[in-house]
């Protein structure tokens, strides 16, 4: 007897791992829709904690549109077996679910004793096909968008133009932030496309498993959740489609693409017959494509059929003559967002700009502009004070400050372990502040030139730290 209830411990322990390892979601209720059974995949798939379910009744617990919705119910019900019926529902925190279910009553001596579901989960599938089918014809940009007239950026946009004329296929690469997306779209506008879809999919956003169901469509019933959907070749049709960072993808999706482009059809998962389609395909790289294909990125033969035109956008260092372009098109553009009056960008400012290298392009200058925008008070330029720390301990505003042994001393004599940051930056501020003005015997209006701010930046501060000076001109 020992033995036996030690084999059926053992038993019941190997039958809860095979029940929590198993990658589909499991949901067993009783007689009375009580749970009995609810498995780890099943607590992901609807984003609920065990005993949130376990003993509770499934209708006090999830919410459906009507209570004939609920495949598990029908199955306690009516004895009815659902295969591949896709259900959506929510959780008891109100979040919706979207599965597709296999459920069959569990019967015995003709009596339902209870119910199984075993659930897959495409909740996520669903909310990004209803995104991508709300994005048809979303491109906003032209050429006139581009911001800058150096010679660099003039060349691509020439090139770029000349592209429009055609629908081959175009290679777009740049780094991070470069604005890859703006020639994509602009492209697409310039070209007699421009009254149909343009659909952008970021290729490294997505799982492997996912992407591929995205982009070619699913055929009803081809894998267990599978229903009919188009891809977003489909969905493109008679426009443009931009996959972004196509060095992401795997190198068995890469060869489908090249398939596409060859055979200009697409076969959706599933199916059986091929579809034409009538898309262009624009692509993205954000790193060398040699060094793409030499660390196996991209695969060489996919470069050659994308590459018909390829186009290199210059990082932001090589066209530092853009840059007060660039700053002031950003100044004037959170001066709208924001109901704001800011009229430039101070002189020692811009100058740090044109030695700064950039590394986020000009997605990093924006970003900088509108970190320091969110700073300013009530004057009307952008000075060092405003920029980001993380900025200015990059820029040259550092080797200002560090440049000077006195002040090195008074951080390493302040700086204290259990200060937090801004009281640190507070001292250090008040120090230099302080030190500038002695320098200039408190005069306001040559502290203020000397330090690079405004007058009233100045006396803020010095209120701010209760410092005294004078107002000698």
């Amino acid at each position: 007897m020992a033995d036996q209830i030690h084999n059926f411990k053992n038993l019941n322990l190997i039958l809860k791992r095979i029940i929590d390892e198993i990658d589909v979601g499991l949901h067993v209720v009783d007689e009375k829709g009580n749970t009995i059974i609810y498995n780890q995949k099943m607590m992901q798939i609807e984003s609920m904690d065990i005993h949130d379910v376990l003993d509770k009744n499934l209708l006090d617990v999830f919410r459906f549109t009507k209570e004939g919705d609920s495949t598990l119910v029908l199955a306690l019900q009516e004895g009815k077996e659902t295969r591949n019926v896709k259900q959506t529902y929510f959780n008891n925190k109100g979040k919706e679910i979207t599965t597709i279910n296999n459920t069959f009553p569990v019967i015995k001596d003709g009596e339902i004793t209870g119910a199984v579901e075993i659930a897959k989960d495409v909740t996520k599938l669903e909310r990004l096909i209803r995104q991508n089918i709300s994005r048809r014809g979303n491109a906003r940009y032209t050429f006139e968008s581009i911001i800058g007239s150096s010679p660099p950026l003039l060349e691509v946009i020439e090139n770029a133009k000349r592209a429009t004329r055609t629908s081959s296929s175009v290679l777009i690469v740049g780094e991070t932030g470069t604005g890859k997306e703006l020639f994509a779209q602009s492209i697409h506008n310039g070209s007699i496309r421009s009254a149909a879809p343009f659909i952008s999919q970021n290729c490294a956003a997505l799982p492997d498993n996912l992407i591929e169901s995205l982009l070619f469509g699913t055929k009803k019933g081809a894998f267990t959740g599978a229903t009919e959907h188009p891809g977003l070749f489909e969905q493109a049709e008679g426009g443009t489609l931009l996959l972004d960072e196509i060095n992401s993808l795997n190198p068995n999706l890469q060869a489908k693409l090249l398939r596409v482009l060859q055979e200009k059809t697409i076969r959706r998962i599933g199916d059986t017959k091929d579809t034409p389609i009538n898309v262009r395909i624009i692509a993205t790289i954000n790193e060398d494509p040699i060094d793409a294909i030499a660390n196996q990125h991209l695969r060489k033969d996919l470069f050659y059929r994308l590459g018909v035109v390829t186009l290199f956008i210059p990082p932001l260092r090589d066209r530092k003559a853009d840059i007060p372009q660039l700053a002031k098109n950003f100044v004037d553009k959170y001066n709208e967002l924001f109901q704001m009056n800011v009229r430039e960008v101070d002189e020692q400012v811009m100058e740090s700009f044109l030695a700064y290298e950039w590394p986020g392009n000009v997605r990093e200058l924006e970003h900088v502009i509108e970190g320091a925008m969110n700073l300013i008070i009530n004057e009307d330029s952008i000075n060092y004070s405003h920029l980001p720390f993380q900025y200015r301990n990059k820029s040259k505003f550092k080797e200002v400050i560090t440049s000077d042994s006195a002040i090195e001393q008074f951080m390493l004599n302040t700086a204290q372990p259990t200060v937090q940051l801004k009281e640190q930056m507070d001292m250090i501020e008040k120090y230099y502040i302080q030190k500038v003005l002695k320098t200039n015997k408190y005069n306001i209006s040559a502290t203020a030139k000397l330090l690079g701010i405004s007058r009233q930046s100045l006396q803020y501060r010095m209120k701010k730290f209760n410092l005294q000076g004078n107002e000698g001109q």
